[in-house]
């Protein structure tokens, strides 16, 4: 008898997003998707270097995610660079757009998952841009950071 293994889970990540912007807070949205582009997403199959969410009529679109086309499904396929619809509630809706209103901030796309129950999510960040500087700063840190990491680690083998 085989026993049916479970997908690893695949989590596309947006590393390009904490690079270029300050994140304030992170919403998980529900995100409609075809059937072509769920079998696509569960292999891996997505970008989102470039992509932004739009709010207009109380309704959130993500822009410029690419989900690669899935060959087994031929025919049925689906446009890789469609504008795809992100399911909130109204009211997550509104103290966005509300928010969205301040000078500089803007909802950037942090990540796409699939939750426990199977169900594809995409986390959205609400994130003011960086200017050059603040992203040098930012590499100093981390560089110094890793220094003294591995400071320790030498340290602790001793």
């Amino acid at each position: 008898m085989a026993t049916k293994q479970a997908d690893s889970p695949r989590r596309i990540v947006n590393r390009k997003a904490r690079y270029d912007y300050f994140i304030h807070e992170t919403i998980e949205a529900g995100i409609s998707l075809t059937g072509s582009e769920v079998k696509s997403l569960r292999r891996g199959n997505a970008q989102l270097t470039d992509s932004f969410v739009r709010i207009q009529d109380n309704k959130a679109t993500l822009h410029g995610c690419q989900i690669d086309r899935y060959p087994p499904a031929s025919e049925q396929n689906h446009d890789p660079n469609r504008v795809r619809q992100l399911l909130m509630h109204t009211r997550e809706l509104r103290r966005l757009t509300l928010k969205l209103q301040q000078r500089g901030t803007t909802l950037v796309p942090t990540s796409i998952y699939f939750n426990r129950r199977g169900i594809a999510k995409v986390e959205v960040a609400l994130a003011t841009g960086k200017k050059q500087y603040d992203k040098r700063q930012d590499l100093r840190k981390r560089d110094h950071q890793r220094e003294i990491d591995r400071a320790t680690q030498r340290r602790q083998k001793q």
